[in-house]
């Protein structure tokens, strides 16, 4: 039988996080050099955008899990790397998608991404405060 340590269900927040600022990097190298003069100005910023909030929240994810793992017992960092994460896809996928041409109505996800970045952030905010509590 394998026992889980507390707070290692969470261990994925870090690497992913690292593995998102990499693509980040990635993507926007290829949006300005490879996208330049093959997109119109207003795809080009969408996708300027969503490389720029995906550095961002992969920053974000990064913070989650060294928060994880200073605080394990904070359900507070799991709701915030879940957040970051459905926020990243919604988000920035959204953006990334009518970059290249998705039909408009795909932009209304975008909203639900920036919601959720803002969980996210609300999310990390609690836990430093909860967990730097003295026991």
């Amino acid at each position: 039988m394998v026992v889980e340590k507390e707070g290692a269900r969470d261990t994925w927040l870090f690497p992913v996080g690292a593995v998102v600022a990499l693509l980040a990097v990635a993507f926007g190298a290829f949006g300005a050099h490879a996208l330049e003069g093959k997109l119109d100005a207003r795809a080009l910023r969408s996708f300027e955008t969503a490389a720029r909030y995906q550095m961002y929240h992969a920053v974000a994810l990064l913070l989650t899990g060294l928060a994880t793992a200073q605080w394990p017992h904070q359900r507070a960092t799991r709701v915030a790397g879940i957040a970051f994460s459905v926020g990243l896809v919604a988000f920035c996928g959204s953006l990334y998608a009518l970059a290249f041409g998705s039909p408009r109505a795909f932009g209304a996800v975008a909203p639900v991404g920036g919601i959720s970045f803002m969980i996210g952030w609300g999310a990390l905010a609690v836990a430093g405060v909860v967990g730097s509590r003295p026991r």
